[in-house]
């Protein structure tokens, strides 16, 4: 058996045998032909991770214990998600409870977190000029530019359905009744969210929601959340998503860790009808110009939604764009703006949230390209972000060779044979 053992010093930052053994097993793992030798590419990435996170350290950039826990914490509530909020099962996949993982992860995500910032101050100043973005254009080769598909970008309007006064009632007395259950002690807390709660995600966990700063929750929720003391049970308030009280369980820094049973009233075929209907109302008023597209969002769209804030404009989430290729759209929104001309809107589109709630959605076409070769005028954007990148990475090539030449780096003689960067060997 190998006893685990250094093998490299980047300042005062240690690199363990055992570090190198797992990247390696990974690497054997999605691709079993690999050899030894991609040990010392190994090593090397190490080395650069070190030195990032070493001079972090020397450079003060600071980390907060609350950034490093709710890491932590979205860390293991995704993989506690995907066992469907099985604890029982994850300590037996991974023999050790959530708490004991994330104390054995808790370096590695402070490093994580470190050498992020430490790349992002290095890099946040970097700027790219036009002639920066020609230069890189034309400093690639002909037949090496990319060929884009034809791209769409598209703006919505969102129009969830009001709640018919007898559904708002009946929810409105579920939620007290639950409410008083608890404050009575004739109900856990964790029981009435578990077995009533209409959030999934959170009533898996027995209503908790985990660490959240200000910024993530809707603004009513939000103002009744930061204002608890620690096992506070809140009054019922009603948001967007429906009738809530919660508990504060813990407040950490500027987060807090709540949790809250939510009760949604039940949105009849009628009151989706009528909302399609305000929709239809809406698409004409902008066809005849008596209102922009962008005026409507801020009067009638899901104030909740991203593209709430950006005019309407909705951003592809697998591009950080607001490009979007035929194939990157679901295809009730894809053959819905298929005939359209720029400016051109949809019909009213029945469309699903990610928590189950049905409303209505118009689509406005704002642009279409046809498929060409990237150029300088259609694609000036997408080029300068190439360039940027280019740049920044450059940039950060030579800083790392900058520091390696600074910094006293040893590495063991059991890596002799690896062409790494500059360095001294271990005796």
């Amino acid at each position: 058996m190998l006893i685990d053992k250094v093998v490299a010093k980047v300042g005062s930052e240690y690199i363990l045998l055992s570090e190198i053994e797992e990247e390696f097993s990974y690497a054997k793992s999605r691709n079993p032909n690999v050899s030894d030798q991609i040990k010392c590419d190994i090593l090397d990435n190490i080395i650069a991770q070190k030195l990032v996170i070493y001079h972090a350290k020397i450079d003060s950039v600071e980390i907060s214990d609350a950034e490093v826990e709710t890491q932590l914490d979205y860390r293991f509530e995704s993989v506690l998600r995907q066992m469907n909020g099985d604890e029982a099962f994850f300590e037996e996949y991974y023999g050790a409870t959530i708490s004991e993982m994330k104390e054995r992860y808790r370096d590695d995500q402070k490093h994580k977190i470190l050498a992020e910032k430490m790349q992002f101050n290095l890099m946040s100043e970097i700027e790219i000029t036009p002639k920066e973005v020609e230069k890189f254009y034309f400093g690639v080769p002909s037949d090496s530019l990319p060929y884009f598909k034809s791209e769409m970008e598209i703006s919505e309007i969102v129009l969830m359905p009001q709640v018919n006064e007898n559904s708002r009632k009946m929810a409105l007395d579920k939620i007290t009744e639950l409410r008083n259950a608890v404050i009575s002690k004739t109900m856990t807390f964790a029981d009435a969210a578990s077995k009533n709660s209409m959030d999934p995600g959170s009533a898996l966990r027995g209503g908790d929601l985990g660490f959240a700063k200000r910024g993530v929750y809707v603004p009513e929720f939000e103002a009744t959340v930061f204002s608890l003391a620690k096992d506070e049970i809140s009054e019922i308030i009603e948001t967007e998503f429906g009738f809530h009280f919660m508990e504060l369980i813990e407040r950490r820094g500027n987060s807090v860790r709540a949790r809250h049973v939510l009760i949604k009233p039940d949105i009849t075929p009628n009151d989706l009808d009528i909302a399609k209907s305000k929709l239809d109302s809406i698409r004409n008023l902008v066809l005849i110009d008596s209102m922009s597209f962008e005026t409507a969002v801020r009067k009638f769209s899901m104030k909740a939604l991203p593209s709430y804030s950006n005019s309407g404009r909705v951003k592809n989430q697998n591009t950080n764009s607001t490009f979007f290729a035929a194939d990157d759209l679901d295809p009730d929104t894809y053959f819905a703006i298929f005939d359209l001309k720029p400016k051109g809107i949809s019909k009213p589109i029945l469309m699903t949230m990610p928590d189950g709630q049905k409303g209505y959605r118009l689509v406005q076409l704002n642009s279409i390209t046809k498929p060409h070769k990237a150029n300088l005028k259609e694609d000036f954007d997408k080029i300068a972000n190439f360039a940027k990148e280019s740049k920044k990475n450059e940039y950060f090539l030579k800083w790392l060779k900058k520091k390696r030449s600074e910094t006293f780096i040893q590495v063991t003689p059991m890596f002799n044979e690896c062409k790494l960067g500059e360095r001294s060997m271990m005796p």
